[in-house]
């Protein structure tokens, strides 16, 4: 990789919120011409990535779930105001 390139990397990795010694390792394999192992050091980050936004859906739902039951119990509740 070019010094320009490199940094380009780097600062990507980075952004994809790789820890300073993930990157080292991802640069260090790259380097060697240890492309698989160094795209490991990839995937290894993206999933972590994607299950904090399986663990941030799991949450979301647990929220739309009790917004839908509060709104039903409102209409409900509403309805049978209106009878008494």
């Amino acid at each position: 990789m070019y010094d320009e390139c490199e940094e380009a990397v780097i600062q990507n990795l980075r952004d994809a919120g790789c820890m300073p010694e993930a990157i080292a390792l991802f640069m260090r394999l790259y380097a060697e011409g240890e492309s698989k192992e160094a795209l490991r050091v990839i995937y290894m980050q993206r999933n972590e990535l994607l299950q904090k936004i399986h663990a941030d859906e799991k949450r979301i739902q647990c929220l739309d779930y009790l917004m839908y039951k509060l709104r039903f119990q409102e209409g409900t509740s509403g309805t049978r105001g209106n009878r008494a």
